[in-house]
């Protein structure tokens, strides 16, 4: 065939060959005379383009294998040779990348163009009518708690131009660092919602017209198509609109919190001034606002946000560094004194709550605000009354540092049933009932847990004496801890139900440093539903240090073993429903063994014991039980730090007081203390103990809500490991004594002191000089907690 080369086929084709014509070139072989216009190309005896074969080739199978003698492959035809092979793999993949080229670039451009001219970007105008609808909340039994009205005066839209660069860095700084030379989207972003999306995740890189779009929509659905759509509204908008325009445009519509939509609005709202007033601190904190407008009153959030935005306009060069070191967070005013609310006072804060809650579900406060959706909350308006009417009624007259929060979570649907954070006025406008603060004596409950989870049992027995050495501290010095009192302290066989009713400082800092461990207590807490804990150390077995936990957390972990160990997530929204009554929203109920995965008798045992170890402090608490109701509970101190402390108290004093306690049907934790390491002092000079005022409160408040409700009792369950019972300690005749093996009896230094500082509440006792040479560090408990303090550093 014309075109094909014929390689010699051996002796016999030599042999014909012999004798060819003379005239014949030289090196041409048995080639045909040569033409002058490929004369060149045959010089080197063979023709390199018959190297192509217009025919398909097979270059497997017998035709490689086909005998040399003839050359010939299957049917005749000629075998390839290592180069053919060679060039037909090329063929291959240069027609698998033409296809993925045209499914993956030509398609999808395709696709992108006829897009590009059928969609439309939404206007400013347009989505700022979206946005004027009110939401209306609710009491658990249907009555109007109240509503969140727009303030559509307070909403000023501005023009391109109006905007500062001060403003406009700072949102650079946050959202998008490359807006005024991106074409409306960025590549590596993509890629990353791709890759997210194929492999269950969520989020991707998004450009500042990217999320104007999705503001704009409201469709925040984590999907590609959402992405596709997206990405083209982006580039149509910054083919069609000048950067000024977008940034603007974005600005009068993103929300900020506190009801504020547009820089104008939270500029106000946050710091009563325009947005052309705003320094470069206030700028940079709203802008770290656009991610989380729901965590506006998190000081915490806000500060990370804040610290995030300044280092980036240093990043990006429109901070100097010298401004940067010399920037204060500029804490933004109070809320009620910058937007007046329809919901105000305490309420306020649970709506925080349940806009928090609805925007971690997917429902932002536009989407509700653009919906006008209807809000129904747990709050038993009864149970609020009462929570309010306890908390005013103990706390009347009493100095106004003195700050208190009460929080109610029903156990068996985990919705927070009442709640008082503060008055959230010009007084006080923190919401104390979610903010961390040490537990004190009160976290000994989930050391208990921890305890039992190994199979220990609340027969197994310490050391309960007092000054006991645990390690060195990081001067050197011995540590010692010492019990609250000598009520507080037993003997050195000391039961753990005995040392729970007298809580025993001693008996579960061995506990958790030589059983248990301390990061078993925090998983036991974090199981139960305590969801603020951060840094862990040996400090948690006596709740102090970096131990920290709010009201709410407390209530909601006790609820979980109220409810015979069985989780739940804790919630403040009952259902969302259109103004048409259509559920749109309801938490999903998953209940869960919390303290033995997959095994629902286990965690019930093990909370049923925890139970069991808990009802005597109520009695040595000097409190009782509601009337027909069995109940459970623990106290908790953290003692003022007198050598870092604000005022004049001393290690006598305390600064944080709890009361945490339950029965079957309600969980209820009380909190009395300062914003600041300040000494507990009540109306008549008196310091304050767990035993006191939020004892008090906690008292008032179940005696009421329970009054008239049918009586209860918690269930019977087996006991774990070794048992006893509170008050049966182990150094009478009638309890046999063990070696344990697993437990500290001795007052040597455990076998392997804290890796790191354990900054465990304590006091210097006033002994002699030798004592202070090596410092005793005493920490008070829970029941007993009135009878000393505790503070949350060594001192050595």
């Amino acid at each position: 065939m014309r075109g094909r080369y014929r390689p010699p086929a051996g002796p016999a084709a030599a042999a014909a060959g012999a004798g060819a014509a003379a005239g014949r070139r030289p090196g041409m072989g048995d080639s045909e005379p040569g033409l002058l216009t490929h004369a060149e190309l045959r010089a080197s005896g063979y023709d390199d383009y018959d190297d192509y074969v217009d025919e398909p080739l097979n270059d497997s199978g017998p035709e490689d294998d086909a005998p040399e003698e003839t050359g010939k492959g299957k049917k005749g035809k000629a075998a390839l040779t290592p180069k053919q092979r060679k060039k037909r793999r090329w063929k291959i993949i240069r027609r698998t990348l033409y296809a993925f080229f045209g499914v993956f670039v030509v398609l999808p451009a395709i696709a992108f163009t006829i897009a590009y001219f059928l969609v439309d970007v939404p206007t400013p105008e347009e989505v700022l009518a979206q946005q004027a609808q009110v939401v209306t909340y609710y009491y658990s039994d249907g009555s109007v708690m109240g509503k969140e009205i727009p303030d559509s005066g307070n909403r000023q839209v501005l023009k391109p131009g109006q905007i500062p660069d001060t403003v406009k860095h700072a949102v650079y700084a946050a959202e998008d660092a490359t807006f005024e030379t991106n074409n409306g989207f960025d590549v590596m972003g993509i890629l990353g919602a791709v890759y997210n999306n194929l492999t269950g995740g969520s989020g991707g890189g998004s450009t500042i017209s990217q999320q104007y779009i999705k503001k704009a929509t409201e469709n925040e659905a984590p999907t590609l198509t959402r992405k596709a759509t997206e990405l083209v509204k982006s580039f149509k908008m910054n083919q069609t609109q000048s950067k000024e325009d977008i940034i603007t445009a974005y600005l009068n519509i993103v929300y900020f919190g506190r009801g504020a939509y547009g820089i104008e609005a939270a500029s106000h709202a946050y710091f009563n001034k325009t947005a052309a007033q705003l320094t470069q601190s206030e700028a940079a904190l709203l802008a770290g606002l656009i991610q989380g407008p729901g965590k506006s009153e998190n000081a915490e959030y806000t500060t990370w946000r804040w610290n995030y935005v300044m280092d980036q306009m240093v990043k990006y060069n429109w901070l100097s560094d010298t401004d940067r070191k010399s920037a204060q967070y500029p804490t933004p005013l109070p809320k009620d004194q910058t937007k007046p609310q329809a919901i105000t006072g305490n309420n306020a804060f649970i709506q925080a709550q349940v806009e928090a809650e609805l925007e971690a579900a997917g429902y932002s406060k536009e989407k509700t605000q653009a919906n006008g959706y209807n809000v129904y909350t747990t709050i038993d308006p009864n149970a609020q009354r009462l929570a309010e009417k306890a908390v005013n009624d103990v706390m009347q007259g009493q100095p106004p540092e003195l700050k208190k929060a009460l929080v109610a979570v029903d156990p068996k649907t985990r919705g927070v049933v009442a709640y008082y954070g503060g008055p959230n006025d010009k007084t006080d406008y923190i919401d104390w009932a979610n903010t961390a603060r040490n537990p004190g004596s009160s976290f000994k409950t989930f050391d208990l847990v921890a305890f039992l989870k190994m199979g220990k049992g609340l027969g197994e027995t310490f050391d309960g004496s007092t000054h006991r050495q645990f390690g060195v501290l990081p001067n050197g010095n011995p540590r010692y801890i010492n019990n609250a009192g000598a009520s507080n302290s037993c003997s050195k066989e000391c039961t753990v139900a005995e040392a729970t009713m007298r809580s025993t400082n001693t008996v579960f800092f061995d506990m958790v440093a030589n059983v248990t461990g301390p990061q078993a207590v925090a998983d036991a807490a974090k199981e139960a539903g305590v969801t603020s804990l951060k840094a862990v150390d040996n400090n948690i077995a006596l709740g102090g240090g970096s131990t920290m936990a709010s009201p709410l957390d407390m209530a909601a972990g006790y609820a979980t073993i109220a409810d015979n160990g069985t989780y739940l997530d804790r919630h403040f929204v009952q259902k969302v429903t259109t103004p048409g009554g259509d559920v749109v929203y309801q938490p999903s109920s998953n209940p869960k063994p919390a303290f033995a995965e997959g095994d629902a008798n286990k965690s019930k045992q093990i909370a049923g014991n925890v139970t069991n170890a808990l009802k005597p402090v109520i009695q040595f608490s000097k409190l009782s039980c509601p009337s027909g109701h069995e109940c459970a509970g623990k106290t908790g101190t953290q003692q003022y730090d007198a050598s870092a402390g604000n005022g004049s108290g001393s290690e006598k004093d305390n600064s944080q007081v709890w009361m945490v306690g339950y029965t079957p049907s309600i969980s209820a934790a009380s909190w009395v203390g300062s914003d600041k390491n300040t000494p507990l002092r009540d109306k008549n000079g008196d310091a304050v103990s767990s035993t006191g005022l939020p004892a008090k409160m906690w008292q008032q408040f179940m005696n009421d809500y329970l009054k008239g409700k049918p009586s209860e009792k918690f269930p019977t369950v087996s006991p774990i490991g070794k048992s006893a019972t509170a008050g049966d300690d182990a150094s009478s005749s009638t309890k046999p004594t063990s070696s344990r093996s697993s437990t500290s009896s001795t007052t040597t230094p455990p076998s392997t002191p804290p890796s790191t500082p354990t900054h465990t509440p304590e006091s210097t006792e006033p002994t002699t000089s030798k004592s202070r040479q090596t410092p005793t560090f005493t920490i008070p408990g829970g029941g007993g907690d009135d009878f000393g303090p505790t503070t949350t550093r060594d001192r050595g």
